[in-house]
């Protein structure tokens, strides 16, 4: 049985800082920011957002790198009973335009070093009617249309007479954006009462105390980063912030300074760190956990994880964001089961079925469903999204999830992934549309079909591979293709292959055969 002594995502902070007032929350560049600190702050922006006419429910969008300043507008948006939602800093103003839109957010909190993309982006938005700035509002285009104001004027004014509203467990918390097989994001709906389980059961099955030190190299848009946070949080722990792992030995001399003792990543990074354990025998003695999610961690790498970590406990995970966390296996067990993502996490089921709706038989392929106060409320404005990933539960008005994932389960619960039923890739820890990449390219010159695929990669989950056939009157060029690649998606987005073709293998029906590709490779 899980105990949750919480009803509200923010009440984590009050209580932790009730108890350790002087404690640091976060660590940010070396410095130390404390609990009544950030409980302060926080507040201090929510009186700011409420006193801007933000009513409970209205949404905020946070377009923000890793930082105190993105926590606290986390906590700020939360408090003042809006739904918050944090969009990763490397989405170009096109994309975060549609996000904006699409969520209808009323207040956009960003920082001046990416002052050129939400600058772009707001041009073509409606709903947004304050901005906040961190770093400086610098030359930010003023508009008639919006309220500008600078992050760090709030934090440090005054708002006692400002009354915040009133918030039960089912308002909604956050809007998590996650790539949609349309090429279009879409916005899951997450309450406050799904959050704060999901935080204690993650927090039941990975042994936290108020001890630890989490370090976060993800970012705080992705789901798998963000509960970093309100673990560390809800716990009373330390949340050390990273903004990347782009300089590894910036890293490594941070968990040498900081001594974390629990540290969440990705096979990506893993594998980077192992590569360095073996040119140089570098291990890390703080560590005593450690996790990972969102793609595969192969079985061949467990021995140089626990060279690399000789203190640590592995956890192996799977989960989607349309619910957080599906299953996590014990670390006890990872050499008896290598190949297992294990069982269901604390207060959640899970079961197969096959794509008729009927029971699997042991040992047989079947598709994940998910039951669990964890499952989200459903896609934001997308009731046809929503009921394909929706189904009927067990009793009258529940709704179970439906992963889309092939899995097996063996005799004794325990899980093995064995695919997925969309063309979702999944790179660098980051869920990626192929559509949106196919979109982009098509927009360069002489461009006539384009299929873009993912490829089993032990470093980054899965490689990004375009295919692309051109028009007689145009000359096949690679490089035009990746500059085109660059300048409008994420980093993560951009293919690592781009392959051209006389013509595009198709099947009956006149679409392109994205299983044929792969013979091209």
């Amino acid at each position: 049985m899980i105990q949750i002594p919480q009803r509200l995502l923010g009440e984590a902070l009050l209580l932790s800082a009730g108890k350790n007032p002087s404690k640091a929350a976060i660590i940010f560049k070396g410095e130390e920011y404390s609990y009544s600190l950030l409980k302060e702050s926080s507040e201090k922006l929510a009186c700011h957002i409420a006193g801007a006419g933000i009513k409970k429910g209205g949404r905020v969008a946070i377009y923000m790198n890793n930082s105190w300043q993105c926590i606290v507008s986390i906590y700020g948006a939360i408090l003042a009973g809006a739904v918050f939602l944090v969009i990763n800093p490397q989405t170009k103003a096109k994309k975060l335009q549609y996000i904006l839109n699409d969520s209808g957010a009323e207040v956009l909190i960003s920082e001046s070093l990416l002052k050129q993309e939400f600058s772009n982006a707001l041009e073509g938005t409606e709903s947004v009617r304050e901005v906040i700035i961190a770093g400086g509002t610098g030359k930010t285009i003023q508009s008639p249309d919006y309220n500008l104001s600078a992050f760090e004027t709030i934090v440090q004014g005054n708002y006692n007479n400002t009354a915040l509203p009133n918030i039960i467990p089912n308002d909604l918390a956050a809007l998590i954006y996650t790539s949609g097989s349309t090429g279009f994001p879409k916005g899951v709906m997450m309450t406050h009462q799904s959050m704060v389980f999901i935080s204690w059961s993650l927090i039941q099955y990975l042994r936290l105390t108020e001890d630890e030190r989490i370090m976060l190299l993800l970012p705080l848009a992705f789901d798998y980063g963000l509960y970093q946070l309100f673990m560390a949080i809800t716990v009373g722990g330390t949340l050390i912030v990273e903004q990347s792992f782009t300089f590894p030995a910036t890293i490594y001399k941070h968990i040498e300074q900081f001594k974390p003792t629990v540290f969440p990543a990705v096979p990506t990074i893993y594998a980077m760190m192992i590569a360095s354990n073996k040119e140089t025998g570098i291990s890390f003695d703080s560590i005593k956990k450690i996790t990972n999610t969102a793609a595969a961690l192969p079985a061949e790498v467990i021995p140089d994880l626990k060279r690399l970590f000789p203190n640590a406990l592995i956890f192996k995970m799977y989960g989607l964001t349309e619910c957080k966390r599906v299953c996590y296996l014990e670390p006890e067990l990872i050499d008896i089961k290598p190949a297992s993502v294990g069982k269901a996490i604390p207060g959640t089921e899970v079961f197969l079925l096959s794509p008729e709706g009927g029971p699997v038989p042991t040992g047989e392929p079947g598709i994940l469903h998910i039951r669990g106060p964890h499952v989200m409320a459903g896609y934001w404005n997308n009731h046809k999204a929503t009921a394909e990933m929706l189904k009927p539960g067990k009793i009258p008005g529940e709704r179970i999830l439906c992963s889309n994932d092939w899995f097996k389960m063996d005799e004794e619960g325990f899980l093995y992934f064995q695919g997925r039923n969309d063309d979702i890739i999944k790179t660098r820890g980051e869920k990626v549309s192929p559509v949106e990449i196919e979109n982009i390219i098509y927009k360069a010159n002489g461009i006539k079909e384009v299929a873009v695929i993912g490829i089993r990669d032990n470093i980054l989950g899965e490689s990004i591979a375009a295919f692309v056939t051109t028009h007689d009157y145009a000359q096949p060029d690679e490089k035009v293709i990746q500059k085109q690649c660059i300048t409008h998606l994420e980093l993560f987005m951009v293919p690592q292959k781009i392959i051209f073709l006389k013509e595009m293998p198709k099947s009956t029906n006149g679409k392109i055969d994205k299983k044929k590709l792969y013979n091209y490779l």
